[in-house]
């Protein structure tokens, strides 16, 4: 019971942090430079541990480093799910 009482406050400070225009997590590695790299070499039927290892953090702390596969992974399909949402041009 306790538990859930933390874990309700926790989600409370949560939503009044994004209200207050705060942002919970860790900072964006990508951009779109390394989105438009990281989908030349899915293309080229790379895996994600080999896209990972070739794209590199450009700003921020991890500068210079690679970024994780997992990463990699959320950066492409979050850009799959938008193109997909996005409603395609049709000519009369």
């Amino acid at each position: 019971m306790e538990r859930e009482y933390i874990r309700d406050r926790t989600l409370e400070g949560h939503e009044s942090a994004r209200t207050r225009g705060k942002n919970i997590g860790g900072a964006t590695v990508t951009d779109d430079a390394m989105l438009s790299r990281a989908l030349h070499l899915r293309e080229q039927n790379l895996s994600l541990r080999d896209i990972a290892a070739r794209l590199v953090i450009t700003t921020g702390k991890k500068k210079g480093q690679h970024p994780s596969p997992a990463t990699v992974l959320r950066m492409l399909r979050d850009h799959d799910e938008q193109t997909t949402a996005q409603p395609q041009p049709t000519s009369t």
